[in-house]
Formats: structure tokens, sequence, C-alpha cells
């Protein structure tokens, strides 16, 4: 039996440029943090050669291409795993809706286990780009590739994606920078989780209408890369508000009457930046605030249901290792 942990993600600023359809043309550039909320894949070694996935419904299937569950499918076939398996899936938050990168986590994290299950261990690198190969090309979600690289690398990071789809990755967290950030950022839940493959969808068909508000995008990026190496954090609450005030108009239903409300009471509590995390319409919103005014903001904010975390500085791994005989793991012949 063997056992991954793969963190979720927070995004503080360029989410959009990550986009094929933005970066191939004008690099991307991203800012993410890791946080100590994960997704778990539990695998073990069946006697016999069935698949097994347990998950928010049960499946039972005799050949990979019969799986439902369409993560869990191309991971298998990426990763060479073909018969004899059992796989059970746990999150700390609900897996979907919630905006902190959960199907890509999940996606590295299975990823992770299939080919340990193996007996190898795939570099970070590897595991990020299978996992947009799996999402971004073989699935064709209307997504990017930040948060398949931010679970895979974990930390406190800034992407950079090359129209030639090389990735760049820059380690932030020297100094003590995470946890002197992870204490002024704070999670509140909207209640609300949705799709956001809508919002995504119609942001990619905008990208050429939208390209003065991604290239605000990219250079907010830079700029909190630049806060957080000169231990400016207070300026990183500024950009997240401007970050937030230009993501609004990538597409309709980013945001919407009841988190507009939410936003001003933070902002009105003490918060001087705030953005919903990931597509936006709903999952949890991000704020920064200042460390004399965090009692303040959470007093303001008690009609909602804060999310403590810190930052997490690793990626995916594997916690739990252990067989009890010898075997040989069956994959491709």
């Amino acid at each position: 039996m063997l056992i991954t942990q793969t963190p979720l993600r927070i995004s503080l600023a360029g989410g959009g440029t990550d986009l094929p359809s933005y970066y191939q043309s004008r690099e991307g550039a991203v800012v993410s943090a890791a946080i100590d909320k994960y997704i778990y894949v539990i695998l073990n070694r069946r006697f016999d050669e069935k698949i097994y996935i347990s998950y928010s419904k049960k499946e039972i299937v005799d050949r990979v291409a019969d799986i439902h569950h369409e993560l869990v499918r191309e991971a298998l076939i990426k990763a060479g795993v073909r018969q004899g398996v059992e796989i059970a899936i746990m999150a700390d938050i609900p897996s979907e809706g919630t905006g902190l990168g959960s199907s890509s986590s999940l996606t590295v994290g299975l990823l992770n286990a299939f080919y340990a299950y193996r007996g190898i261990q795939a570099p970070a690198a590897q595991l990020a780009e299978e996992a947009c190969d799996i999402e971004v090309r073989i699935l064709q979600r209307p997504m990017g590739k930040q948060d398949q690289y931010i679970a895979a690398f974990g930390g406190l990071r800034h992407f950079k994606f090359h129209p030639d789809e090389r990735v760049t990755v820059e380690d932030l967290s020297a100094k003590g920078a995470s946890r002197t950030l992870g204490e002024r950022l704070l999670l509140f839940y909207t209640n609300v989780t949705r799709n956001a493959d809508t919002i995504l969808t119609e942001q990619k068909s905008k990208t050429g209408e939208n390209l003065d508000n991604l290239d605000g995008i990219k250079r907010l990026a830079s700029q909190v890369r630049e806060a957080i190496q000169q231990d400016d954090f207070d300026r990183v609450g500024v950009v997240l508000n401007e970050n937030w005030t230009l993501k609004k108009r990538l597409a309709t239903n980013v945001s919407n009457p009841a988190i507009d409300e939410m936003v001003a009471t933070a902002l009105a509590g003490g918060a001087t930046g705030c953005k919903v995390s990931g597509a936006g319409g709903g999952g949890f919103l991000l704020t920064y605030c200042p460390a004399n005014r965090l009692a303040g903001l959470r007093k303001a904010m008690q009609a909602y249901r804060e999310m403590p975390f810190f930052l997490e500085r690793c990626g995916s791994k594997v916690i739990f290792n252990v067989e009890s005989y010898e075997w040989i793991p069956r994959s491709i012949s």
C-alpha cells in the first residue's frame, strides 16, 4: 500500500496568463503558493486483475478503458499501470468548485502514486507536465498550467510559461517569506461551489479582446514577485486588489453581488486586498491583511467561514509506502 499527499494552492497574481491561448504568443507569469490542504491518493495492489476505484462513487472494472473517472483513467494510462489495483481518493475540503486547484492536485497525486507503484520516482517537472498533458491536451479542459506546477513543486513560486511550452520555476520562499506572508493571507468560504469550465471557456474565447487586461495581470505577477523578494509584504495586498479588478473583466460571472458584498466587507474590516481564488464565481475569497488588522478582519467576516491554513513548502510526495511481500507491479508489457 502507498499513499500520496498533494497540496492545493492559492494564486496571488497572474492567473489567466497560464492559459495556452495567452502564453503561446506572449509568455505568461504567475505567482502561486501551495497550502497545507491536500488531496490524498491511496493505492493498494489487488490479488485479482480488476481495478477498484473509490471516490464519491465506486467503480469496479476489468479494463482501464472502462473507467468513468477520466483523471484516474488517463493517469493510469500515462503511468503505465493497467490492472490489479485498488485506488481511493480523499480530500481535506470539497474536491470540486473551490478554486484551489483540486483537479490538478488530484492528477499530479495520481501520477505520483502510479509511478511509485511501479518503483519509479518521477521528478516534479515530469509530474507537472504530464498532468498538464492530461488535463489540457487529452481532456481538452479550458484551463492553464499553474495548478499542475504548484501541486508538483509546492512552496511559494514564480512561474513563467514560455511560448515553446517550457516553464521556468523560481522559488520565492527564501528569508522566511512563506511564514510572514502566510500569516497575513486568509481564506473565507463564499458558501458557493461552481464549475469553472463555463467561466474559463468564455475567458479563453475572449483572449484576443482581453489582451490589455491579461498583460496588466502579468505585470502584477512581477510586482508580487518583487514585493516578496524585497520583504515588502503589505504591497501584496494592493496588488491582489488590482488583480481582482482586472480579473473581473475577463469573463461574465467572475463576480456577483454576493461576492462583491463579501469583498466590500473584508476591505472595510481591514483587508487591503481581496480576490476570489481560481476562475471566480464562488469557492474561496483570498484576502491580504496587515498583521495589526487581522483581529478586526476576522471580526468583520464572522458571517463567513474561515479556512485556516499555512503555506506548504513541499509539492506532491509519497507519505506511506509499505509492501508485505515480494511482487512485480503490473505495467505496460
